[in-house]
């Protein structure tokens, strides 16, 4: 399922733009050797310019640069331009001191790009000034080598100036420069308290700032309270609406329980945009059917279509699911609240899903709002999302933590694939992965993951492998 813009309360929501440092260079030194050298370089770094100003970032181009004195001048430039990457076109030859401040001083990821003009030198009728357009390998080995001493992560997409392949490199990286952006400067709710018992779930909350650069927001349910109180009837009367042109309503929908998932929902709404979050971790137990309680139990619409417009809100208090949610999201490739369900030796598959929000997204079809006179394991009653995830290739992405307190994305591809789902008012998939599932949740478990994780679409682990380069923390593909 496609989610529009159907109703300007489905609008995707905005945030900061990836920002790309960008600066092309070469040996001065060869510029009055071969007065036509620099021209085609330059034409080339126009051209390359023009691809990154095509892709959904703001670009910084500090422009060309010919010796380390021009080198530390781009590197200022590019330090106050507060990048989320950097990307440095070698045309040919230069020294390894013209880029290092670039990369000391603008403490930003970089990437290193030599694209010579085309797939091959014309040997019979090639110059030597000629030949030295085609050398921008040449220094690759010594930058390589000078970041790596002066303890610099060194990445580099090598190619020829118009192979689709080399820029599909490319665009992996600004792909992850966009999940650097979100997690860097994104503002994480957390609204209630820990699950009872879940140990796996709980995290420091230093420790995503310290990691990330994230703010983290604790919230009260009460500040869900007094905006829920403040919703008015014709309010409600209008999320209502708007949840039965998204879902099928379900027979066993009671409409007093659906009215109050819908009042939730535009308090949520009010909460988000007042704190300005980019995501939102929750859970309350609550007793008795007392207000609090019902908070809880009426957040699942409200949850699902905030997720489905980019702010991923999960329940049982897992913000590190959350953030995990939230890098699937930024790359366009949903992001649904997991776990096991069960196993399926018969067929193969892992059984996977939750009950609660989902990303409307990954839908198959239209999905299901179900009425439920009980959650498992939970306090409360009310509607609950269901449907069937799309057929085809994704990616688990979760993000673990490891025992020196570390954290680490943990991704596997495979295959969803038609068969029996549970129809228990939850998110239900069967996943491929090409193996055994007992043998493939015990190494999926021995990773460090947690409880939960984002379930996205397309087989996206180089993806994930990119950002957590970017943003500095372990990967591990299962």
């Amino acid at each position: 399922m496609t989610i529009t813009a159907q109703t300007p309360l489905l609008t995707p929501t905005t945030r900061r733009k990836a920002r790309i440092g960008l600066v092309a260079g070469g040996l001065g030194t060869y510029w009055p050797q071969f007065p036509g050298l620099l021209p085609q370089l330059q034409e080339s770094a126009e051209y390359v310019s023009e691809r990154f100003r095509q892709m959904d970032a703001e670009v910084t181009d500090v422009g060309f640069i010919s010796d380390a004195q021009e080198g530390a001048a781009a590197a200022e430039q590019l330090r106050v331009a507060d990048c989320d990457l950097i990307v440095l076109f070698l045309t040919t030859y230069l020294t390894s001191s013209m880029v290092l401040p670039i990369a000391q001083r603008s403490n930003t990821p970089v990437l290193v790009i030599d694209l010579q003009p085309t797939e091959k030198m014309d040997h019979a009728n090639t110059d030597t000034g000629a030949w030295l357009a085609y050398c921008g390998q040449c220094p690759v080995p010594e930058i390589g080598n000078v970041f790596r001493r002066s303890g610099i992560p060194f990445r580099s997409v090598s190619g020829w100036l118009r192979q689709e392949s080399a820029w599909d490199r490319i665009a992996q990286w600004i792909r992850a420069a966009k999940v650097r952006a979100a997690l860097r400067h994104g503002r994480h709710g957390l609204m209630g308290h820990l699950y009872p018992g879940m140990l796996d779930v709980s995290t420091d909350l230093t420790l995503l700032p310290s990691t990330f650069g994230s703010h983290v927001e604790v919230l009260e349910f009460d500040d869900l309270r007094v905006r829920v109180e403040a919703v008015s009837d014709g309010e409600v009367a209008e999320r209502m609406a708007l949840a039965r042109d998204l879902f099928t309503v379900d027979d066993s929908v009671d409409d007093d329980d659906f009215a109050w998932g819908a009042k939730v929902s535009v308090g949520l709404d009010r909460l988000v945009a007042d704190f300005e979050l980019d995501s939102l971790a929750y859970y309350h137990r609550g007793l008795a059917g007392e207000l609090h309680e019902r908070l809880g139990a009426g957040m699942i619409l409200g949850a699902s279509l905030l997720t489905a417009r980019g702010v991923p809100a999960t329940g049982e208090y897992e913000l590190r699911t959350t953030i995990a949610q939230l890098s699937t999201q930024v790359i366009g490739a949903g992001g649904s609240f997991t776990e096991i369900q069960a196993l399926n030796f018969e067929d193969g598959v892992v059984e996977m899903g939750h009950d609660g929000p989902a990303h409307l997204a990954v839908s198959s079809r239209d999905p299901l709002l179900r009425g439920l006179g009980v959650y498992h394991g939970k306090r409360g009653w009310g509607v609950s999302v269901e449907f069937d995830v799309t057929p085809g290739p994704v990616t688990l992405l979760g993000l673990g933590q490891l025992e020196d307190g570390s954290l680490t994305y943990v991704a596997s591809e495979g295959v969803v694939v038609p068969g029996p789902l549970l129809a228990i008012g939850n998110t239900t998939s069967r996943v491929d992965f090409g193996r055994d599932p007992g043998e493939w949740v015990d190494e999926w478990s021995a990773t460090g993951i947690g409880h939960h994780w984002s379930l996205s679409l397309g087989h996206r682990s180089a993806d994930y492998r990119a950002a957590a380069s970017l943003l500095g923390i372990g990967f591990t593909s299962v």
